[in-house]
């Protein structure tokens, strides 16, 4: 398998702050959608600062199409495209005056693609960016990402704030995109319904630290969520389960093959699980 994105122990640590990337390791395969989940200040943000080189890491390697990259590595640059949730463009520009200084800028901008998506988009290209709404900015910031055909697409709450209309409409690109199987999208959402539609992959980060990598399908049709009595919970393995929190009257338990466990514990009542719910029993829950 050649993948598109390699982290392997990434470590970042900040004199004034007891935040640390703690040995991050998640691996994107070409052709895919990894969606990165985690809460507020988990270390997504700092995590793909790090394989931008917008900060150093500490320690690590990041391997971007099966090389490093380094801040003269412009060739390998141009392979990536990068929305994060606010367009940091001029607001005095127009996007027609953007794309003359983007295309000075990339030496594989595509123009002929740029007023394709602006037309899909429904931009209006002699208007000032300054008096788009938020979800044409975030629109024109897609555009100018793919316009200089990138094979890596990094996206940091790219649909947060955008009414569903203009989510489906984006995430319908992010789709055709990976049609192209040399693509891949790294795409952190705190709208978790958003990865169930499109993402293959989940990597799930708390307070630094990868808690889980794992196949959308399996988390969402094999994983399950044990609901227990107390009695019930007493008779559970602590091997069988992943992580487990009390409520009122009730104990979730996560577990990775509701199959199998319901063979085993049949009496127990067992869910599907979202990804919200995953989540909230790795980061809040017992081990």
């Amino acid at each position: 398998m050649t993948y598109s994105l390699e982290i392997e122990n990434l470590t970042k640590t900040y004199p004034d702050s007891d935040f640390r990337l703690d040995n991050v390791s998640f691996s994107i395969p070409r052709g895919t959608i990894m969606g990165f989940v985690g809460e507020n200040g988990a270390g997504k943000t700092t995590t793909m600062s790090a394989v931008l080189n917008i900060i150093r890491k500490d320690s690590g390697t990041i391997k971007i199409l099966g090389q490093e990259m380094s801040d003269k590595d412009r060739e390998l640059r141009e392979q990536v495209g990068v929305v994060f949730d606010a367009a940091n463009f001029s607001e005095l520009l127009t996007p027609s005056k953007l794309a003359k200084v983007m295309a000075g800028t990339y030496k594989q901008w595509d123009q002929e693609l740029f007023l394709r998506l602006a037309t899909r988009f429904n931009l209006e290209l002699g208007k000032k960016i300054g008096k788009y709404s938020r979800g044409m900015k975030m629109k024109l910031a897609l555009t100018v990402a793919l316009s200089h055909r990138p094979k890596l697409l990094i996206l940091d709450e790219a649909t947060s704030g955008l009414d569903p209309i203009v989510r489906e409409e984006i995430l319908s690109v992010f789709l055709e995109f990976i049609e192209n199987e040399d693509h891949s999208i790294l795409m952190s959402s705190h709208i978790t319904s958003d990865l169930e539609k499109i993402a293959d992959y989940i990597t799930f980060i708390h307070q630094g630290q990868v808690l889980l990598t794992e196949s959308k399908d399996r988390l969402i049709y094999e994983y399950g969520i044990a609901r227990c009595k107390t009695e019930q919970f007493e008779q559970i393995d602590p091997a069988d389960r992943l992580a487990y929190r009390k409520r009122d009257y009730q104990i979730d338990v996560l577990v990775s093959d509701r199959q199998a466990f319901e063979r085993k514990y049949g009496r127990i009542v067992m869910d599907t699980g979202t990804i919200d719910e995953i989540m909230l029993l790795l980061v809040k829950g017992g081990r």
